[in-house]
């Protein structure tokens, strides 16, 4: 890629921005802040050594554009294909928007709050009090972006004290009518002693080409317990960036699960940070990918304080020239003595075109911390091949069976018995 698409590029962002500003909602200061960031700082390459595995500009070199028109109106019937449990509730992003019409607000339990994120940062003071508190622009060039330009997206709230079973879905669903970027926007704030749900799916409707660059804040308040599924099942034209910062409060517990099930370009990044003694959080990641498939997970666990726990899983399944990366870094600070952290990552390579790159990393400054990390990546295990086929089971459904038992040790994981039976089945569509 030339250096003058490049800057074409970046102009006409920066441009849109200019011409958009105006129109967006919050504060407008903030924006422009991370508008100059993100001139300074360009769109990542490979040069960047946490993007040496991927080129977000080869990828933004294609001709997007800023439209949210839709290729046809999303009707109901379009959002109960999408719904993964049937007793949810249901938000819509639509090309990055909140769409109030496929958001039927009318039955929400009481202590929960769920708005247009437009509407909540200019008049809810709670979403006023987090919103850009957690995920910083000058982290990466892709939060500043979505921090200039996001214009739409959903606020969540959890009072205190209230427990709910109830999920709530969060559809980010894409139907560009020409090739476009969207910035969608999340914050969801789960307060004290307060338990919820949240599944975030990821879908796309027909073929044009989209560039998805979504930011998630979460706050897991003192003594809260909040489990959070990412979902990505879009479609080969679908590119998205996908950032989620979470802050970490005391004696809660915070459980992540992302499971990339399609697009073509996926990156994920997930940063946890604790601010409070005896908080816990579990990150859980499997990726079955295939055809010209590229997934980068990278995670950031901070133990900033004592006591803390946190413990990570991620598993790929690589076929035909498909590519995965996992950078997984865990920081222990001066402070975070007692602090308990772990982290693995495995693989299974089933073509020699496929390609995965793993890094998990361990940066500790504490002494009385217990830590581990490790890593695997190697092909189907032939011991265990040879044992199934001894005893009468044929090749193909031996090989299957051993793929099946590796991904289960993460879908296992989903506590949601019709969540779980549809990233089985979705997994087995994808190996088959």
């Amino acid at each position: 890629m030339n250096a003058t698409a490049t800057i074409t590029f970046k102009d006409s962002l920066l441009a849109h921005f200019e011409q958009s500003l105006p129109s967006l909602f919050g504060d407008a200061q903030l924006r422009r802040k991370a508008a100059l960031y993100f001139e300074e700082k360009g769109i990542p390459n490979r040069k960047w050594e946490d993007y040496k595995y991927i080129n977000p500009e080869a990828v933004l070199k294609s001709d997007f554009g800023f439209r949210t028109n839709r290729m046809r109106e999303i009707t109901p019937h379009d959002i109960n294909e999408f719904k993964l449990v049937k007793d949810s509730i249901v938000i819509v992003i639509a090309n990055g928007i909140y769409s109030a019409e496929l958001s039927p607000m009318n039955t929400l339990p009481v202590g929960i709050t769920i708005s247009n994120i437009a509407d909540a940062v200019v008049s809810n003071e709670i979403a006023k009090k987090h919103y850009a508190k957690y995920a910083k622009f000058d982290a990466d060039p892709f939060v500043a972006l979505n921090t200039a330009m996001c214009a739409g997206g959903v606020f969540v709230h959890v009072a205190k004290n209230v427990q709910t079973k109830t999920p709530i879905q969060i559809i980010h669903v894409s139907n560009f009518e020409t090739p476009s970027i969207a910035q969608p926007r999340n914050l969801i704030v789960v307060e004290e002693s307060a338990e919820a749900i949240v599944i975030e799916s990821y879908e796309t409707i027909g073929p044009i080409k989209t560039f998805l660059n979504t930011l998630t804040e979460v706050y897991v308040g003192p003594n809260a317990k909040f489990d959070h599924y990412r979902i990505q099942t879009e479609g080969e034209n679908a590119f998205q960036m996908n950032t989620l910062q979470a802050s970490v409060c005391g004696n809660s517990l915070y459980n992540t699960y992302t499971f990339t099930l399609g697009g073509i370009f996926t990156r994920n990044n997930l940063n946890i940070l604790f601010t409070e003694k005896n908080g816990e959080a579990h990150l859980y990641g499997l990726y079955p990918i295939t055809n010209s498939q590229v997934v980068d997970n990278h995670t950031i666990v901070d133990h900033a304080v004592p006591n803390c726990m946190s413990n990570e899983l991620y598993k790929g399944v690589v076929n035909e020239k498909a590519s995965a990366t996992f950078n997984g870094k865990i920081f222990v600070r001066p402070d975070a003595q007692k602090t308990n952290a772990f982290q693995t990552n495995r693989n299974i390579l089933l073509s020699d075109d496929a390609t995965v790159n793993t890094k998990p990393q361990l940066e500790i400054y504490a002494d009385d911390v217990k830590c581990s990390h490790g890593t695997s990546t190697g092909k189907v295990n032939e011991d265990a091949m040879f044992y199934l086929q001894a005893r009468g089971i044929g090749k193909e459904s031996a090989r299957a069976l051993l793929i099946r038992a590796f991904a289960e040790e993460v879908v296992d994981q989903v506590k949601i018995e019709e969540l779980r039976d549809y990233i089985d089945k979705r997994i087995d569509s994808i190996l088959k």
